[in-house]
């Protein structure tokens, strides 16, 4: 098993419709978009879709663009993986770095005693916004856009 320092989704699913009609209801509900960002519009995504294959995000207000879905719609099937947005995998890495940043600051100012509980509080921290946070918060949000998905495309999920 990978172990990743971000989580992702990939999930195959059925299409109900023909590949033509799947991708034509997508990209009538998609908002061209380069850059993936979330916009007010009246379509449920932004983001590219190049024939079969396609990079999207849900257009919802404040959360859509956390997640990024890429994935390629074949004659019968189909997958998508679902991934942390870059700048957001950025700004999440900072967050992460914090309770090392304090640690350091800690034993380099010396104004208490340094202690290797210190250490273990810190590692504990990075974990609980790893698994607590990051995790719950991707959960969330990647269910949210994957719904959306399943909704616009009119697919079944493929259990593994």
């Amino acid at each position: 098993m990978k172990m990743n320092l971000f989580p992702t989704k990939e999930l195959k699913f059925k299409l109900i419709d023909d590949q033509g009609e799947t991708l034509n209801r997508l990209m009538r509900r998609t908002e061209k978009s380069e850059n993936l960002t979330s916009q007010n519009t009246d379509k449920s995504f932004r983001g590219i879709i190049n024939e079969s294959q396609f990079k999207i995000n849900s257009s919802a207000i404040g959360k859509g663009a956390f997640c990024v879905m890429t994935g390629e719609i074949n004659a019968n099937t189909g997958h998508v993986k679902v991934e942390i947005h870059k700048v957001f995998r950025a700004l999440l890495s900072v967050i992460l770095c914090f309770p090392i940043i304090g640690i350091v600051a800690m034993a380099i100012s010396k104004t208490e005693d340094f202690s290797a509980v210190l250490v273990l509080v810190a590692v504990g921290q990075i974990l609980m916004i790893r698994y607590a946070f990051i995790e719950l918060a991707f959960w969330f949000l990647s269910k949210e856009s994957l719904n959306r998905l399943r909704d616009v495309l009119d697919f079944e999920w493929i259990k593994n």
